[in-house]
């Protein structure tokens, strides 16, 4: 997400207040709103040092994003910054256990950041932001030890409700990756093996765990979002689709027909899919490899040429008059 400072902790999330005064709120420099509910006990949060926090954005009577229920909390430095008009401005004033609430004027945004507000915010709107501080980290490394530790379990519970589903619908074959992925080989091919580094091309549908489709290349009726029925081509092993993908397709070869079954940490993630894939949505894919071939080069990356004036001198580009 581009521009981090001005939209995530901008229009980051909060539960609103039960009244719009400014009873028990203290004021920064730049004019922010905000209050810490404390218990006191613990140091406050030191520049170089990371909070793990849950949060929820409302404005008006909307929630707009709330991480509240998500398996993988929230991560971010703390620093020290100036009156920007933002909640990281009273983060070195926290303390594990502490709960922030955060009041920001809409129409203060646009004139402090220079930015247009988005259309489902209007000028007079109060933006509020409720933070709860899960945790305070000295170290990245002990954040990261952290982090994959909520990983791993959510990663182990989507495994889990795949297995389950393969009781439920009597799938004895499918094979697990070394990554947590499975695969079921339905028809075999006789051409060549989707070895990592190759390009291939596949044709697909896919659904959730409850048959829902969202996409395909082959049925027109099963896409959420309309485009060409073609073949779906990408690297095996190193990109070009979502990571579960590219590496369980390896146990492939060119003619086989078959199902993918991607854990959500595999798939979309945090962030899901345009509204059609919910974050950390286990996903199922039928499959068919169509075509395996040598991937095309990346170009080489050059040095950008200098180009010399008439007197021999570097010539550097000219800014154009607004």
């Amino acid at each position: 997400m581009k521009k981090n400072v001005s939209y995530l902790f901008i229009f980051i999330a909060a539960l609103v207040l039960s009244s719009c005064n400014n009873n028990g709120f203290k004021k920064t420099k730049s004019g922010l709103l905000y209050k810490i509910i404390s218990d006191g006990k613990g140091p406050t949060a030191k520049k170089g040092q990371f909070i793990k926090f849950t949060y929820v954005q409302k404005v008006r009577d909307s929630v707009l994003v709330t991480t509240a229920n998500a398996p993988i909390p929230m991560y971010t430095p703390v620093d020290s910054v100036g009156p920007i008009y933002s909640p990281l401005e009273v983060f070195t004033l926290l303390r594990k256990g502490d709960s922030l609430v955060v009041v920001q004027l809409a129409d203060s945004i646009e004139s402090k950041y220079h930015q247009p507000l988005p259309p489902f915010i209007k000028k007079r709107d109060k933006l509020t932001l409720t933070l709860r501080v899960l945790d305070v980290f000295t170290t990245n490394e002990s954040l990261n030890a952290d982090r994959q530790k909520s990983i791993d379990a959510e990663k182990d519970k989507e495994i889990a409700l795949l297995q389950n589903y393969f009781k439920q619908n009597n799938i004895t074959d499918a094979q697990k990756t070394d990554k947590g992925d499975f695969y079921q080989i339905l028809t075999h091919g006789s051409g060549p093996k989707v070895d990592s580094g190759k390009q291939v091309s596949i044709n697909y549908s896919g659904s959730d765990m409850q048959g829902r489709y969202f996409d395909s290349n082959v049925d027109s009726t099963k896409q959420a979002q309309r485009h060409p029925l073609q073949p779906f081509s990408f690297v095996a092993g190193v990109r070009g689709a979502v990571p579960g993908m590219v590496e369980a397709i390896t146990n492939f070869k060119k003619g086989d027909k078959g199902k993918l079954f991607i854990p959500g940490m595999m798939g979309y993630g945090q962030q899901g899919a345009g509204g059609v894939i919910k974050p950390f949505e286990n996903l199922i894919f039928d499959i068919e490899v169509v075509d395996v071939a040598e991937a095309p080069k990346q170009p080489a990356r050059q040095m950008p040429q200098l180009k010399l004036n008439n007197k021999g001198q570097v010539q550097l580009p000219t800014q154009k008059s607004k």
